[in-house]
């Protein structure tokens, strides 16, 4: 097998993996766009499986920046999610009283005169907050 065609072969591999993974992310966007209705989604999706390379081509076209902007809600969502659920654990994990320890503490820090009340109110309403 000639050097060329070796390089051929490997470039029509990489495009048809580059297709795939294209079509699979239009398809994904497709389903996931709030914006668009049922039958919309049902257009595009017709649109992109009967004539799938002018389909998709047209689909980055016309909505190509709303994808990417979906895509980046979607990653702050999870972001949020995740960092929500460490807190969560974290929290839970040192026991339910930490919260009240935390605000005995501010209490008697207040007491002692070392946090001024404006010091303590807002110490207490984060810790609350959480």
């Amino acid at each position: 097998m000639p050097l060329f065609d070796v390089f051929w072969t490997m470039l029509l591999f990489f495009l048809w993996i580059v297709w795939f993974w294209l079509l699979i992310t239009v398809f994904a966007d497709i389903f996931r766009s709030d914006d668009l209705s049922g039958w919309g989604k049902a257009g595009w999706t017709i649109f992109a499986v009967v004539l799938p390379y002018l389909g998709v081509l047209i689909y980055l076209i016309a909505r190509g920046r709303s994808m990417q902007d979906r895509q980046r809600r979607q990653a702050y969502d999870m972001d949020q999610a995740t960092r929500a659920y460490i807190r969560e654990a974290a929290g839970s994990g040192s026991g339910s009283g930490s919260t009240t320890d935390e605000l005995a503490r501010l209490a008697q820090l207040h007491d002692t005169g070392a946090l001024t009340d404006e010091e303590y109110n807002q110490q207490k309403s984060r810790l609350l907050a959480f």
